[in-house]
């Protein structure tokens, strides 16, 4: 073994790539339940492609075709039910994850100096996730499906100049057809996905550039020993490698438990009106995206007015487009001086926490008619989620922080 892994030392940096990134990579001793999401977010992007791979042996991207092929997966291939409802729990979860990840980030302060770059890539992963996910939306051809794609697809008519030819272009045609199922279908499997696994190489290679964020906020690289080694870091393998594996088996427990035993959940995770074929004559009740769209389209909803000559529906694709946006200032808006929340004043964790709950509100508010009180405290929430950003250069400039120890606790 000892000569073949010389052998294949000397053609490829094997051994170099697992100590660097595994074996002699140190991160901070003292990582917590928050740490589990980065890698859990890495076993749902392999889930999703191996199970995706297997999903388009049988799928057919015809608009007189998908959603039997999608039904004839259900009912005729072996194993088929429980590959598709892997895939589509896979899809929730997933975004489960990738939320609670960005909320660590919020925790500890992981988008700050010298780890920018990182953050960065993570909300471009964070995007392409949200448009790979828009996309396999469509293909089951479902009704719900087929009107998501619809409504959201003309939102781009807003857009001035350029709004109606880029609406044209991501349908193919001037409405929702056979084009639009076949142009989505080669995102949603070939390019998107290209993109995602090469965006996550990049997320980790830049990671272990600057090292582990941890809940303390403190560099351990500025703290070693003589052997170069940090005197608060331990190797990632096997102390982290054990860890995330106990955290993988309690999720995948949990995940399973959904898949087995309620993977439509209630209509949150499949609604009903997708297991009825796309009808171009027969609108759903209520046409909402799937959850983990809602806090954005809620937004969207929530602009009524018009003023400075823009109409109210253009002004709700600018405030949408802006909710996400501003996840990528982060770094910049950020002047405290220390980064973890344990050190931090009462006035952040005050904003995060009112941040958290308007996100919640916001998101099942984006399931309910925009009407009446419902209207009113959606315009509330988003009033609350821009707060938190624009007003973040002030209340984290003067909150009182505690004094940073030397050393991880």
């Amino acid at each position: 073994m000892q000569k073949l892994l010389a052998w294949i030392d000397d053609r490829f940096p094997l051994t170099k790539v697992w100590e660097e990134h595994l074996a002699k990579y140190y991160a901070p001793k003292n990582f917590n339940f928050w740490y589990y999401f980065g890698s859990l977010a890495l076993l749902m992007l392999v889930l999703q492609i191996v199970t995706g791979i297997f999903l388009t042996m049988h799928y057919k991207p015809d608009t007189g075709l998908a959603f039997a092929s999608v039904e004839y997966i259900m009912r005729d291939v072996d194993w088929g039910c429980l590959i598709r409802y892997l895939h589509s729990v896979g899809a929730s979860f997933f975004f489960i994850v990738v939320y609670l990840h960005m909320f660590r980030g919020l925790l500890y302060g992981s988008y700050r100096n010298p780890r920018e770059l990182i953050w960065l890539i993570g909300m471009v992963i964070f995007v392409a996730l949200m448009a790979e996910a828009f996309m396999g939306y469509l293909l089951p051809w479902g009704n719900m499906s087929y009107w998501g794609a619809q409504v959201i697809i003309s939102l781009f008519d807003a857009i001035p100049l350029i709004g109606p030819t880029l609406s044209e272009w991501m349908r193919g045609d001037f409405v929702v057809s056979d084009a639009t199922l076949n142009r989505f279908f080669a995102f949603h499997v070939i390019a998107v996905p290209l993109v995602l696994a090469a965006l996550v190489f990049v997320h980790i290679v830049a990671l272990h550039k600057v090292g582990s964020n941890n809940p303390d906020g403190i560099e351990i690289k500025k703290k070693k020993g003589p052997d170069g080694i940090p005197l608060d870091g331990i190797p990632f393998h096997p102390y982290y490698t054990v860890k995330d594996i106990v955290g993988v088996t309690v999720f995948l427990m949990i995940f399973s438990a959904v898949v087995f035993f309620s993977p439509e959940l209630g209509g949150w995770f499949l609604e009903h009106d997708n297991f009825t074929p796309a009808n171009i004559l027969q609108t759903p009740s209520e046409i909402v995206p799937l959850w983990y769209f809602t806090p954005f389209y809620s937004i969207l909803r929530a602009n009524t007015l018009a003023f400075l000559g823009v109409e109210a529906k253009l002004w709700g694709v600018i405030f949408m487009g802006l909710s996400i946006v501003l996840f990528f200032l982060l770094p910049w808006l950020d002047r405290s001086p220390v980064k973890s929340i344990r050190y931090r004043g009462w006035m952040y964790k005050f904003a995060l926490a009112v941040f958290v709950l308007a996100f919640f509100i916001l998101g099942y508010l984006g399931t309910q008619p925009a009407a009446g009180p419902n209207l009113m405290i959606a315009q509330i929430c988003t009033v609350l989620y821009f707060a938190f950003f624009f007003l973040m250069p002030w209340y984290t400039k003067y909150d009182k922080t505690k004094p940073v120890p030397e050393r991880v606790t």
